[in-house]
This record gives C-alpha cells, structure tokens and sequence, in this order.
C-alpha cells in the first residue's frame, strides 16, 4: 500500500468523477461552444458571486494572468515572500508581466493591514507605482494556516483604500471555507479577482478556475490565449469540475481531520523541535538539528509513505482524498517507530 503524502495533486480521480466524465458533453472551447466548460464557468462565477469565470489548465496560469490582467510593465506587486504566486511560479511576474515585486515577511504566510498600508511606493519617477495586492488563502508553505472573513475584508479596505487592486490566490480555498463555515461568495466584495484550483482538494485530474468582472475576465481570456491555455474539447476535465464541486467540497474536513491526528503523532516524536498546528490538510514541522528531515523521508519511503523535505529541516506532509484511516493508522505508527 503506497501513502503519498506529497501534495493534494497526487489524487485520482473517482469511479463517479470518471462517470462523470465519459458521459460529458463538449465543445471547441476556444470557440467558446463547449456546454460543460461554460457550465463550470457559470457555475464558478455564481458560487463566488462574481460576474464571470474562466477555465484554464493549472493554478499558476490563472494567477498570472491575474497579474497580467491587473497590471501593467514596471508596476509593482506586493506579496507575502512565501506566498505560491511568487515563490512556487518560477518567475512568472516578471516573465509575464514585467513587473517589480515589494515581499513582505509575514507569519506563515499571512501579511497585516499595515503590511500593506506602509508599502505602497509614493508617486515618485524613481519608483515603481504600487498596483496590486496578492494574498494566498490556504497558505501553502504556512502550512494550510487561512485567513479568516474579517481578516480578508481589512486587507481588502487597506488596499482599496490606497487605490489598489487585490487578487486571491485561492488555490485551496474551500479548505479554509469549510472551517470557517463560510459560502464563497461573501469573498466577492473582498477581491477584484479569485483563483480557486480544482486538481488540489477537490481530486480532479486538472484544472483551475479564474472569476472578477466581465471586462476583467474578457482581457483574462485573451491572456490564456497567449499563455498557450486555450484548451479544445476540455469539457472531459470541466465536468470532473462540477462534479467535485457539487460532491467533494465538505469533505475537505475528513482531510482536515486526518492532519490533526498525525499533528498529534509528530507532536509526540522525541526528534520534533517544532510543529505547526494542522489547520486544514498540510502539516509542517521541523526536526532537531541532531536529526535529519532528509534521512526521515528517506526512512519512511522504505516504507512507502512518501512526504516532502522543504527545506530548513522541515517536512510537510498534505492529506487528501486518497488518505484513509487504515493509511493514517499506518503512517502514525511508521512515525512513532522512526529512531532516527
């Protein structure tokens, strides 16, 4: 039995998400006619109370064609250093949209009003006009820590208030919309923009969905068009959309629960320095520096568990649709049973 543990992407698609999508009908989605990838689109604006959508292949195009579509060459973006859009997009600000970068060091990812307030660039010809705000909700390297209603509505006011655009990367955030018992779409006020990813969570084999404005998803789609995103008869991938949209979104506690109990197990490991709290499906820890993040990886693939060294003698490990009880009973008895 092999426990992947690597990432929420490493899923398979269900029996019924296959059904699914053998029974879907399809178009030519360039020529905007196929009826399941319009169906998704529709169905994604609505669920966010946005006016628009867009269906595009991975979560790193519908954040860069965020960023594209909100800014200009030579304007300037302020993001959370560890934040997905920067760190994990190879370059991708500065590839497509020529844009400067203002990092701000927050706390597992998640950046304060004043983060804001106190880093948008004076109108001055020595620097880059300050554009746009990206937040990241789950955070990935913060170890599925989110941002509450209230939290994301005072970023929002802060933004606005200085004349700036905000995107969500919302990669996971149906993980965070399940704890805080929230609907997507009391989002819509807070963002000019929202990405959600459809191939993490939710278990579908590809995808990701962009929503804002008609205008703004009008210019979004000419940019997936230049990004090589325009897909054919892609309403195979769409109806796994709407199927995990209609059925694997409260699930998303079954993962969220399996984290806590292995944040239970590694809390118990003599070898454990520190942890994060589980808050939804990643957890992070980080070893003693007379243990190795590395040799544990190494020990429990002999055991087919597989996890992620991050760097800094840490791991993470992301539950998901795949992980059952009978796994987590057997990678928290592999964790306790590591001498290192």
């Amino acid at each position: 039995m092999l426990i992947d543990l690597r990432s929420d992407t490493v899923t398979r698609p269900t029996k019924l998400m296959k059904e699914a999508m053998m029974n879907a009908a399809v178009g030519d989605d360039v020529f905007s006619d196929d009826p399941s990838v319009n169906a998704l689109e529709d169905k994604s604006a609505r669920l966010f109370g946005m006016e628009a959508a867009l269906f595009c292949p991975t979560g790193t195009m519908t954040n860069q064609i965020a960023v594209k579509t909100h800014t200009q060459p030579a304007e300037e973006v302020i993001i959370e250093k560890t934040n997905h859009v920067y760190y994990y997009e190879g370059g991708g600000i500065a590839f497509h949209s020529g844009c400067s970068v203002r990092l701000i060091q927050g706390y597992r990812g998640q950046i304060k009003p004043e983060d804001i307030l106190e880093n948008v660039n004076p109108d001055n010809l020595h620097h880059p006009p300050t554009r746009l705000v990206c937040i990241e909700n789950t955070q990935n390297r913060g170890g599925g820590s989110y941002y509450t209603l209230p939290q994301m509505q005072a970023l929002s006011e802060a933004a606005r208030s200085k004349g700036l655009r905000i995107h969500l990367d919302g990669a996971r955030i149906f993980n965070a919309l399940v704890e805080l018992q929230e609907k997507p779409e009391r989002l819509s006020p807070c963002f000019d923009s929202i990405s959600f990813c459809l191939s993490k969570g939710l278990g579908c084999p590809v995808g990701s969905l962009l929503v804002g404005s008609h205008a703004f998803i009008a210019k979004a789609r000419r940019y997936r068009k230049l990004m090589g995103g325009g897909m054919r008869q892609a309403g195979f991938l769409a109806a796994c959309g709407l199927y995990a949209l209609d059925h694997h979104v409260e699930r998303l506690k079954e993962d969220h629960r399996r984290a806590r109990s292995l944040e239970g197990a590694v809390r118990a490991m003599p070898q454990v320095e520190s942890a994060w709290s589980a808050d939804t499906n990643i957890l992070i820890w980080k070893f003693k520096a007379t243990h190795s993040a590395e040799a544990f990886a190494s020990a429990m693939k002999a055991l087919d568990i597989l996890l992620i060294p991050i760097g800094g003698n840490q791991v993470r490990v992301v539950t998901h649709l795949d992980f059952t009880d009978a796994m987590l009973e057997k990678t928290t008895g592999a964790f306790k049973s590591w001498k290192g």
